[in-house]
């Protein structure tokens, strides 16, 4: 199978108070409180036309202090080895992230959010509005070797496995 590269500019940055992977939330549910803020590219700003109805958004991002790539990890959550792919593990492939965040506001090109786990420096690649009719699957969902385990990334922290 040829795949073709793929090349995306980021349309901005996010400013966050997480310097450094050490002692960061791993996920948004352990940064409640956390403020920061996302500056796009100026010239996107008519792109946030009507964002500001959300209260939440999508952050599509470029894990910028992730180190190399591994196809098995071993999670925050667990001490035992996984697939890349059945973790968020910011090492991977291709080093995206995904949070859903609380949008507090939009003044001009600038989003003002709270509940934020990204570290400060990071590249945007995109914004999506989070709505739970499309993003909240229904019926029965299975969280796999995260089961039991999720509900504690309100306290796990980052630290160096990943850089």
């Amino acid at each position: 199978m040829k795949l073709e590269a793929i090349t995306y500019q980021p349309i901005g940055m996010v400013h966050t108070p997480h310097k450094t992977p050490q002692g960061a939330p791993i996920q948004p549910t352990g940064a409640r409180g956390a403020v920061g803020r996302a500056v796009l590219k100026p010239e996107l700003a008519p792109g946030l036309k009507d964002l500001a109805g959300f209260s939440h958004v999508i952050l599509l991002y470029h894990c910028h202090l992730a180190g190399q790539a591994n196809l098995e990890v071993k999670p925050f959550l667990d001490a035992e080895p996984h697939g890349v792919f059945a973790t968020r593990a910011p090492a991977r492939p291709n080093a995206l992230g995904l949070s859903v965040v609380r949008l507090k506001g939009v003044e001009d090109n600038v989003l003002l959010l709270e509940d934020v786990d990204l570290l400060d420096g990071t590249p945007l690649l995109d914004i999506k509005p989070y709505v739970p009719d499309f993003d909240q699957p229904p019926g029965p969902v299975k969280t796999g070797w995260l089961a039991g385990r999720a509900a504690d990334a309100g306290t796990a922290k980052g630290d160096q496995r990943f850089e």
